[in-house]
């Protein structure tokens, strides 16, 4: 849907691979490869990148990828996140919020030196839409595949089934591909997904050189970018190195055998900030952790019980995992959403409050236990989960932890039947409109890894369709308000905290920008530079 948990911390381990034969090294002081004359970024992640396809998958490495091989209409930036022309120069909207006509740039070219067309992104939409996978969800309730049409060469224009005033918000992850190269390698109807799996078809600032499935993958700069490059000094080219353990990324970037690492466990987060040439920016993020509660299983389908325990929780211990590297939640939204509000007495720990409601419930005596599932492997929630066991004796409530690999944990929570009463999940909006946000409690998200709450309000559901098709923001805003308060007060989830972003790179890495729209490891290769 419109989230993506941080799957980043899921999958098999992998050793850190051996650096290219054409490799020199100098120390940490020079860590990133030399080719020749080319200076080559090193990369060290802890997710692979399973498919290429912007059709049909999206996670944050995955996207890392694809912003670098593909062009969109237009373009996330920047800290507030702004939407600026990319593709697309500009663009305008029929005054009833249904007809959208995009003018495209006239030089921007495939790396195949086919021209960027309306027809292209004509294909790219139907295709998306057609294969329903992938960002499909973000628009296919309100664009149809023959809504879609090439005007002229460089006039592309979107008619709407009714008005959708996110509908920008969403555009940044529709990648434009070329429709020759895709159809021209189509294999028994698929639409090209077999080649675009570790292929592709795009017009972005970098190419694809080598790809090795669950080793590494080296992209090279298109020197002749049609949108041009922001630095001189821009990077000749990325290898991102599969890293799976925190202190295997710590010790490559240390060594200088990485430039960049994302992924580090907050301890060595910490301790690589304070070692010279090497740099930590912290950033807050709009990623969300929270325990997301089963309302219509027991014995969480007792709203006075999800009180108690919301009540019950500790959590200024989130922010003690995490270092102080995050601040706790003031609503169902993430801060940085638009129209977020803070929440009139949102939940915080008070075991009087936890009892009061405790007494009110089914269970005024405790005596339960309940199940809390949660990524196997990943250290913070685990220690979250004995955080749950501590607080809840307060309340006679076991709590049964139960590890599982995400798509297990995925597989328990599409099922009212099978979703855990407790699930961690930590997840990022794709977008900064609330619309984002609210849909996740919305009935069309129940089963999605965001939606394992399963929850039940028609009333909330009605002031989501009615705020998502409205065009005026003054309109829209008031009733996100209600929609939060609402939420907050049926507290289908222990809302939990927002974690800051973070990344460790040598301090010859110039041109490192953030933006909160971007998942966890995410970064924007386009910009950055090796500094002289």
């Amino acid at each position: 849907m419109r989230l993506r948990n941080w799957s980043r911390l899921l999958g098999l381990g992998l050793l850190l691979g051996a650096v290219a034969a054409t490799t020199t090294a100098s120390g940490p002081s020079q860590a990133f490869e030399r080719v020749g004359d080319k200076k080559i970024l090193v990369f060290a992640g802890r997710q692979p990148v399973p498919l290429l396809d912007p059709s049909v998958k999206y996670d944050w490495s995955t996207r890392m990828m694809q912003q670098s091989l593909y062009d969109g209409l237009v373009k996330y930036v920047g800290d507030p996140p702004e939407i600026v022309p990319w593709l697309a120069e500009r663009w305008e909207t029929s005054d009833d919020g249904k007809t959208w006509t995009f003018h495209l740039a006239k030089n921007a070219k495939f790396h195949n030196g086919d021209p960027v067309t309306a027809e292209a992104v004509r294909f790219s939409f139907e295709r998306t839409l057609k294969l329903n996978k992938g960002p499909a969800w973000m628009l296919t309730d309100f664009l149809a595949p023959d809504g879609v049409k090439a005007v002229d060469d460089h006039t592309v224009q979107f008619t709407l089934k009714a008005a959708y005033a996110p509908f920008l918000s969403f555009l940044p992850w529709w990648y434009v591909m070329n429709p020759a190269e895709v159809m021209a390698n189509e294999v028994d109807g698929d639409m090209g997904q077999k080649w675009l799996t570790d292929n592709a078809a795009g017009s972005g600032p970098f190419k694809i050189k080598r790809w090795e499935q669950g080793v590494l993958y080296e992209i090279e700069a298109v020197e002749d970018y049609w949108k041009g490059w922001p630095s001189e000094d821009h990077v000749d080219g990325v290898i991102y190195k599969l890293v799976r353990e925190s202190a295997s990324q710590r010790a490559a970037l240390i060594r200088g055998e990485a430039d960049i690492v994302e992924g580090l466990s907050n301890e060595d987060f910490d301790v690589v900030a304070k070692m010279p040439g090497i740099v930590v920016p912290n950033f807050p993020g709009m990623t969300t952790f929270a325990f997301k509660m089963n309302v219509q299983r027991a014995p969480t389908d007792d709203i006075n019980l999800r009180k108690a325990l919301a009540y019950a929780f500790d959590y200024e211990s989130l922010l003690k995992i995490y270092n102080g590297n995050a601040v706790l939640q003031t609503s169902p939204f993430p801060n940085a959403t638009q129209g977020h509000v803070e929440v009139p007495g949102f939940y915080r720990q008070d075991l009087a409050k936890a009892k009061e409601y405790l007494a009110k419930s089914k269970y005024p005596n405790g005596g339960i236990e309940l199940e809390f599932v949660y990524v196997e492997g990943f250290e913070p929630q685990r220690q979250m989960g004995l955080v749950l066991i501590d607080n809840m004796k307060a309340l006679n409530i076991g709590i049964k932890m139960v590890p599982l690999t995400w798509p297990n944990m995925k597989a328990r929570g599409s099922k009212v039947e099978t979703s855990p009463n407790l699930l961690a999940i930590f997840a990022t909006p794709v977008s900064t409109d609330p619309d984002a946000v609210a849909y996740q409690y919305h009935k069309a998200s129940w089963g999605k890894y965001y939606g394992t709450h399963f929850y039940n309000n028609e009333e909330v559901w009605d002031l989501i369709d009615k705020a998502r098709a409205l065009t005026a923001w003054e309109e829209r805003a008031p009733i996100y308000a209600d929609i939060q308060k609402r939420i907050a007060a049926d507290v289908p989830e222990i809302f939990g905290m927002l974690a800051n972003r973070r990344w460790a790179y040598r301090d010859h890495v110039k041109g490192f920008t953030f933006s909160p729209v971007r998942f966890t490891g995410e970064v924007d290769l386009y910009t950055l530079a090796i500094g002289k």
